[in-house]
Order: structure tokens, then sequence, then C-alpha cells
């Protein structure tokens, strides 16, 4: 009975060894299939076109198709769900965002993923920065003018926003708590109609992307007070920081990174970190992320990793301080 036991006990390994697949035994081999791209958001938008151009470039470099699958809905909740949930092998990779991994965790109670334990940091692909725009109506042209003004006006200023817990909300939450001023928010379901309504003077002030606030600004529709990172945009060079012009230390940027199942094999997520950086630092993808106003970065998984903790750190804080809750 004894020798009976031992055999099926190694009969079922060898099956298990058999069984197991190709890339998870060879992690040199990869890949050897197409790498399915998972992105949470519509196709079109700004994290699209950041996903298709780092796929594009991807594809060429590993010798196999990354193909982009757009897994939108429920706050990008589906799509990252869906990652997180993949197997770790190298051939499911999905585009993060300030969103889903930053301001989920602390926004909704309860989520299908973890933002930390269950993804494998590959590395932050771009960071972008808001423009804090204002109807010309209201007598401001700097970001301390600003300060003064709503001061001098406590509950009576508005800022717009794409929805309760949208990156932008929370941007303007922080500003008004370094500051010391009160705004009142005026929650929009996406930042297009939110942009029209400041510019139809319905709202004071928005903190939105560069690539749609500045044709408007250039037109006079819109006045820029600043750009909400540490240094100037590259993209918009002319425009000072909020720190330098009134508030010191403010910074919110959005950013786009990449990330493997949690449980990777770390040779796949290095030979992906070494063919995504490279892909970043290409004239090419440079000019386009620059057409988006993002600016590529391309770092180790132990720099995102920890540029993520203190990123989720800083505006779960942010939530709690604010008291900001999520539209369930």
């Amino acid at each position: 009975m004894r020798q009976a036991r031992m055999l099926k006990a190694a009969i079922t390994l060898f099956t298990a060894l058999l069984c197991a697949s190709p890339s998870q035994a060879a992690p040199g081999d990869y890949p050897n299939k197409p790498v399915r791209f998972i992105v949470p958001f519509s196709a079109g938008g700004g994290a699209d076109i950041v996903a298709r151009a780092i796929a594009q470039r991807l594809g060429e470099t590993l010798g196999q198709p990354v193909v982009v699958d757009n897994r939108t809905g429920a706050a990008a909740i589906i799509g990252m769900e869906a990652a997180a949930k993949s197997a770790p092998d190298g051939y499911t990779i999905v585009l993060g965002q300030t969103g889903p991994n930053s301001i989920n965790p602390g926004l909704y109670e309860r989520l299908p993923y973890d933002a930390v334990k269950d993804f494998a940091p590959v590395t932050l692909a771009t960071t972008y920065p808001y423009v804090m725009v204002v109807h010309p109506s209201v007598p401001a042209k700097t970001v301390k003018e600003f300060i003064d003004y709503a001061k001098s006006k406590p509950g009576e200023l508005t800022f717009a926003s794409a929805g309760t817990g949208a990156a932008n909300h929370l941007a303007a939450e922080l500003f008004a708590s370094m500051s010391g001023v009160k705004l009142v928010h005026v929650p929009y379901k996406a930042s297009a109609p939110a942009l029209v309504d400041v510019i139809a003077g319905h709202v004071s002030m928005m903190l939105d992307p560069v690539i749609t606030c500045l044709p408007h600004v250039k037109q006079g529709k819109l006045r820029a007070l600043g750009v909400t990172s540490l240094k100037r945009s590259a993209v918009a060079a002319d425009l000072p920081t909020l720190a330098e012009t009134g508030l010191p230390g403010y910074e919110a940027i959005g950013w786009h990174g990449v990330f493997a199942p949690a449980g990777t094999p770390r040779e796949i997520v290095d030979k992906l970190n070494s063919e995504i950086v490279k892909a970043l630092r290409t004239a090419e993808i440079r000019a386009r992320f620059a057409e988006q106003g993002a600016e590529p970065v391309g770092n180790t998984p132990e720099q995102f990793q920890e540029f993520l903790k203190a990123d989720l750190a800083k505006w779960t804080q942010v939530i709690k301080a604010a008291g900001v809750r999520a539209n369930m």
C-alpha cells in the first residue's frame, strides 16, 4: 500500500510539471504569444492614447503583438480587477493611473483589488499637470490674487470638476486646504461639460489638463493662473507653477504607469521595464505624449513602487481631510 501511495504521488507530481505553462516554467522564452494590455478607460482618451503608443513600440521590440483591451466602467475598477485576477505570467499588463491606483483605495470602502498588493509595478510612464483656469470675470491674474479674492468672498466662489472624487476635484480640495480658502464644489460627469460651464461663467475656477484648456486660454475665453506641478510644464513653459506664484509646496499631478499582476516573475517584469523605458525615450513617443500635455518618465519598478505608495498616502489624506465620499 505504501509503495502504491508513493507511486501515485510521483505520477501526480509528474503530471503537474507537464501541465505547467511554458511561460511559468521558462521565463527566458517570454514572450511566445500575444500580450494583452488592459486599459480601464475608453478608447480615444488620454490614457488610451498613451497605452497604444507604448503597445505599438513594445510589440515591435518583443516580437509579439501587444493587444490593447479597453475594459471600462465603475471608475476604472472593472479593468483593474480584471488585471489583478489575471495569471501572473507576463501575458497580461495594465495601464494604471492616478484615479484607480492612488485615489480609489481611499475613496471606496471596498475594492475588488488591492492597489499595492495585487500588482507588480513595471514603470511610471508619464506625468502631467493641471492648469488652474478662471473665467475672465474673476479679477485675479495670479494665484496669490485668486487666494486673496477668495478669502474676501468665503463660500461664494465655485470650482468645477469631472466628478466627486475625480483627480481634479481632489487637487482643488488640496488647493483650498493649503491656501485656507473656502470654495464650493460643482461636480460634473466629465471634464468636458465642466470646462464648458467655466467658459460660460457659470463656475469660477477649474483645474484642467493642459491639452484641453490651453486653446481656450489662447482665445481669451479663460485665464490661466498656473500649473499644478512643482516645475513648469515643458508644453506650457510660459505658465508659472502655483508653488512659485502664491502657494509654496503645492503639487498635484496626474500619471500613467504600467503594472503586471502580482507574482509575475521578476525576469519578465525586468524585460517589460527595459523595453518600455526604451520606448519612452524615443523621439516619436515623446512627441506623441507632448501632444497630450504629458511628459515621459521611465523608471525602475522599485522607484515606481515608492512613487505609488507616496501618491496613495497623499490622496488618501486629502480625501479624509475633505470628507469626500464616492457616489455609489
